[in-house]
């Protein structure tokens, strides 16, 4: 396919994958992705990333008759950098422009020899000739050691590689002003962030400080539309994302084997409505995409958690959860945790022990015996107010 023109000299050249069910293997992608690579034309002409080894043929049949001189790559990651072996072969006089770090693990995917290798440093420029300057800047942990971003000086753009970037595919659709849902763009980047790159916020936030003086119109990820009339509020979204700015909003998680513990759960959140919470997001942990889970517990200040006792430990799907929230290293949340047993009274004392160790606040673990009663339903009402009043005070 022709590359799209994005601006002069200018141009994707990517494709969308619609046939793979789980990103990295994890997390559904209902809407497909898109696997970006960039072309910029000067006198000489540079490619920007690649794609997955699967994507490979359709991204030469993309770049077609046009010459590569250098490949940068920007991230090793093998969704962008899978095709490296073919378009080494293709071009034999490419040379691959990577930082140091990223010299071994070119040499460890895909054994390229590293002379094949033009290493640059932070802030070094590459000059492309007809007014093309790159300029590279090292993101280390953005989210791989290797990470940095390109920036085309005279043109204002940034290669941004993972940063920025949104799960779902294309479809014909390029940039932001074109005719593309971004709501949707929007909560599929919250989703990105919080499955893949939340655990890795400071080094956000060192990549936002380090890239503030750059004057930016377009933003070009390996991942998603090409940001140019919303440049200003995804760089915004990460920026509260990495700091955690939250809203005051609160997710409920539970998992239910009989309904017994589900009844909690609608008691809080009728509760917390009650009390003036508009943004409650509550969630089935057995048979909702985590990733959807992780993104709003991303977004809002207030978490309850709860599940039954399962073999005398917490039920596997909110074990999973805690397990994600201490990977990512969750930031502080006001917090509630609860649990029902029918003869082992475990899993709220031990859900919250794990809460506690991660930071969160938690105001209170309800333990239910059996089935909801009078007593169990005034405690689910008294820790939802103490969510509510904690929320207050924020």
């Amino acid at each position: 396919m022709k590359p799209y023109e994005i601006l002069d000299g200018v141009y994707y050249a990517g494709v969308d994958d619609y046939t793979t069910h789980l990103f990295e293997g994890l997390w559904t992608i209902p809407y497909g992705v898109s696997y970006n690579t960039y072309i910029v034309r000067g006198e000489k002409t540079a490619l920007i990333d690649t794609v997955s080894i699967h994507k490979a043929n359709e991204l030469l049949d993309n770049i077609g008759a046009i010459g590569i001189d250098y490949l940068v790559v920007n991230h090793m990651e093998p969704d962008h950098s899978g095709a490296i072996p073919e378009l080494a072969a293709a071009f034999p006089q490419m040379k691959i422009v990577c930082n140091q770090a990223t010299v071994a693990m070119i040499k460890g995917f895909y054994h390229v020899d590293e002379s094949r290798c033009l290493i640059i440093k932070d802030t070094d420029t590459l000059e492309l000739g007809h007014g093309k300057t790159l300029q590279f800047f090292l993101t280390p942990m953005v989210h791989w050691p290797e990470t940095m971003m390109t920036y085309l000086q005279e043109d204002k753009v940034l290669f941004s590689g993972d940063a920025f970037g949104t799960f779902g595919a294309l479809q014909g659709r390029i940039v932001d002003v074109s005719d593309c849902n971004r709501e949707v763009c929007f909560q599929e980047m919250r989703r990105y962030y919080a499955a893949i790159v939340a655990k890795y916020s400071r080094h956000v936030q060192n990549a936002l400080a380090k890239l503030n003086g750059l004057s930016v119109d377009y933003i070009c990820s390996t991942h998603g539309p090409v940001w140019h009339e919303y440049v200003g509020k995804v760089i915004s979204m990460y920026d509260d994302m990495s700091a955690d700015r939250t809203e005051k909003g609160v997710v409920i998680v539970y998992g239910s084997m009989y309904g017994n513990t589900s009844a909690v759960a609608e008691v809080v959140a009728r509760r917390l409505a009650e009390r003036g919470i508009s943004d409650i997001r509550m969630y089935n942990a057995g048979n909702t995409d985590m990733s959807r889970i992780l993104a709003d517990i991303w977004r809002y200040k207030g978490l309850v958690i709860g599940g039954p006792t399962y073999s005398m430990n917490i039920f596997p799907p909110i074990e999973a959860l805690l397990r994600a929230l201490e990977i990512r290293e969750i930031p502080p949340r006001v917090a509630g945790a609860f649990g029902s047993y029918a003869w082992a009274p475990n899993a709220a004392k031990l859900s919250a022990v794990r809460m506690q160790a991660m930071g969160l606040d938690v105001v209170g673990a309800l333990t239910m015996k059996l089935a909801m009663n009078a007593e169990t339903e005034q405690q689910a009402v008294q820790m939802a107010d103490a969510i509510a009043d904690k929320l207050s005070e924020e």
